[in-house]
């Protein structure tokens, strides 16, 4: 610590240079709280079920793997159920392939477990009494300029009709309204229409459902209740994993990608990128004080005191850039689960984040510094001075 005054004069010598590899690092260590946010998400996905008000189940095999729809009246018997429903994804576009909707077909009784959504009650009958009919997210309805009583063409990227053809059909009878903006702006985005008139008019789903959506009476006995629904169809030839609908999520984008294996990767690549601007960085720092640092060594300096200054100096400097870079991600991730309108739920960078970052700072300022610190400690003082 007696030492820390020439540390810190030394590593902003050149404030321009300490600057923009500072920033380097903040960005660095910024990516990767973020990226370890969401690879710690997905490892809490698929932790126990206990606290979760609704349970999804699927396939175990496979997210694209249908379920039979006898399975309803199987699961709306077992104990802590308190409602059940089921949907399909239809995959629908509006006018071009790119213009995705998050459309579902559902059982009328879906909304029922779903009370952060608001429909009117007069829009609500309109959906059960017609058969084409859909319900719209005021964000979506907003997307494309739609209102009640439009009659509206969707192109399903997945299912054609009993004719051959992918476009359908359906009348707007009613927008679907999240309560709570921040938490479930996911539902302003999506349309919902009848599972039986899909069932009905396609010739692939036969009688068959995407997943199950069930309410439970107790929140601290999910767990349980989970662990009862997929007995029901254990050693058949459609086993299922229930899960909560966040693990459900998550597994879906592990079936899709290695989602571990992206976050390594990514961070791998900034990381050795870091490593070559920041180790360039200390080489140019200690080239231009070689005769400060002789000058050092002439008044009483160690060998291995300059080494430790010179060590000190690089770690110094990445736990500048590193500790700012996690405490912005700190500050970030909130907001951007916040922004996401419920459609990511990020967990704040937690204490094992910030150990993990600590150590990565401490490693790489260690690694970047070894070089120079050593020829700082083998330097010879009569070459030094005399610019050799």
């Amino acid at each position: 610590m007696k030492y820390l005054h020439l540390i810190w004069a030394a590593l902003f010598r050149r404030k321009a240079r300490t600057v923009l590899t500072l920033v380097s690092i903040i960005a660095a260590f910024l990516l990767f709280g973020m990226l370890d946010a969401v690879r710690t998400s997905f490892d809490q996905a698929g932790q126990s079920a206990n606290g979760a008000q609704r349970l999804q189940t699927g396939s175990k095999l496979s997210f694209i793997q249908t379920l039979p729809q006898s399975l309803e009246q199987q699961i709306a018997q077992v104990p802590g159920v308190k409602m059940v429903t089921y949907a399909n994804w239809f995959g629908g576009a509006y006018q071009d392939p790119h213009n995705q909707v998050f459309s579902f077909a559902v059982e009328p009784n879906y909304i029922d477990l779903y009370p952060e959504i608001e429909v009117s009650a007069a829009e609500r009958k309109a959906f059960d009494d017609t058969r084409t009919g859909i319900l719209v997210g005021e964000k979506l309805a907003k997307r494309f300029n739609w209102k009640v009583g439009d009659k509206i063409p969707l192109q399903s990227t997945i299912f054609p009709d009993r004719k051959g053809s992918k476009n359908w059909t359906f009348d707007i009878v009613g927008i679907l309204h999240s309560k709570d903006k921040k938490s479930g702006g996911f539902f302003d985005q999506m349309l919902l229409l009848h599972w039986k008139y899909f069932d009905e008019t396609t010739p692939f789903n036969q009688g068959t459902v995407g997943w199950y959506v069930t309410r439970v009476n107790d929140v601290n006995q999910a767990d349980r209740v989970a662990k009862a629904i997929d007995a029901i169809s254990a050693n058949s030839d459609h086993e299922t994993r229930t899960q909560t609908e966040q693990a459900a999520t998550a597994s879906w984008m592990k079936q899709l990608a290695d989602i571990g294996l992206i976050v390594g990767s990514i961070m791998g690549a900034v990381f050795f990128t870091l490593l070559l601007l920041s180790g360039n960085t200390m080489m140019q720092a200690v080239r231009e004080r070689t005769s400060e640092l002789a000058v050092l060594k002439t008044i009483g300096f160690s060998s291995h005191a300059v080494l430790g200054i010179v060590l000190a100096e690089s770690v110094l400097l990445l736990l500048l850039g590193g500790v700012i870079g996690l405490g912005l991600a700190s500050l970030i991730i909130p907001l951007v689960s916040a922004g996401s309108g419920g459609m990511l739920n990020l967990p704040s960078v937690g204490t094992s984040s910030w150990i993990l970052g600590l150590v990565l700072m401490v490693a790489i300022g260690l690694l970047v510094g070894a070089l120079p610190a050593v020829r700082a400690m083998r330097l010879n003082i009569v070459d030094a001075l005399a610019g050799r």
